[in-house]
């Protein structure tokens, strides 16, 4: 049994398919399939049933996934500790971030961390808190950035603040000349949200549910971008974070605060805390934790 094979093993069962895990593992696919065939072979076990349009793992395929992905985690760990015998912060660092996050903070984040630290490598994740959570118990993150996400003997949330969320209306809306908006202003409008798997849909649904608004629900979207232009072509009205106006100008729309209660959105930081944590790590942790200081205090 081979450290690649397991790695080939875990890619299969991710994508459940042959060739996109090829794609992912950067080799190619028959050598791959030779491969788990070579694993198959010592475990005298089948791993996967080959079906006409996808791969099923098996049973057996199942127990050594386990195995594989906690195998995998502990050589990452051990790679991390001999690293920081050296003096300088050095390796690989796996960062997950939700996609209402992403593009308005990774970006100069990214920037100001390779400045500072540029022997490490990076690799990034864009995500929903539900997959970014498993990614981190499977040890494939190192640390991601969330919103709302419970604490587990897996799972160690380090707060960096609240955020604000806005109401986004199109810019010819009757209520567009006010300062701010009440809720009760939100009765008769519809609203476009995110798809339900993403967090910040949920956390606006319970929002309006606790002001007592049944609004409707024009249309569901993939990304907040689409959902901008969406509100400027006059389809309706949405609620998006502070960090997307003061990063993106949406054209055709205007952005106004909410009077008290002002609806706020947690922004956390999570990691695994079963894992060792790298200088490299506590270093993306420090220079996050300090970058949303920053954009909190210029709020």
């Amino acid at each position: 049994m081979e450290i690649h094979q397991l790695r080939y093993l875990i890619a299969v069962a991710d994508e459940g398919s042959f060739s996109r895990a090829a794609a992912r593992e950067h080799v190619a696919q028959p050598s791959l399939s030779q491969q788990i065939q070579k694993l198959e072979a010592e475990m005298d076990q089948r791993l996967f049933d080959r079906l006409p349009r996808s791969v099923v793992v098996t049973e057996a395929g199942k127990c050594l996934l386990e195995y594989a992905r906690r195998i995998l985690a502990e050589i990452a760990d051990a790679r991390r500790c001999v690293d920081e015998l050296k003096d300088e912060i050095v390796g690989r660092l796996a960062v997950g971030a939700i996609p209402t996050i992403a593009p308005y903070v990774l970006p100069a984040l990214i920037g100001k961390f390779q400045h500072r630290y540029p022997k490490v490598t990076l690799e990034i994740f864009e995500d929903t808190t539900e997959s970014l959570v498993r990614r981190l118990e499977d040890g494939e993150l190192d640390i991601a950035l969330v919103s709302t996400c419970d604490e587990s003997p897996t799972l160690q949330r380090h707060s960096l603040g609240k955020e604000p969320l806005l109401i986004l209306l199109p810019e010819e809306h009757p209520l567009a000349k006010k300062k701010k908006i009440k809720w009760s202003d939100l009765k008769s409008q519809k609203f476009l949200l995110l798809h339900e798997m993403h967090c910040l849909s949920t956390q606006v649904s319970q929002f309006l549910a606790t002001h007592h608004l049944r609004p409707e629900l024009a249309v569901r979207g993939a990304q907040l971008a689409t959902i901008a232009r969406m509100v400027a072509a006059g389809m309706g009205v949405s609620l998006v974070p502070q960090m997307m106006i003061e990063t993106d100008h949406v054209t055709g729309c205007i952005s106004l605060p909410f009077a008290a209660p002002v609806p706020l959105r947690e922004l956390n930081l999570v990691r695994n805390p079963l894992r060792f944590q790298s200088k490299a790590a506590a270093a993306f942790q420090e220079e996050a934790a300090a970058a949303f200081s920053s954009q909190t205090n210029a709020r």
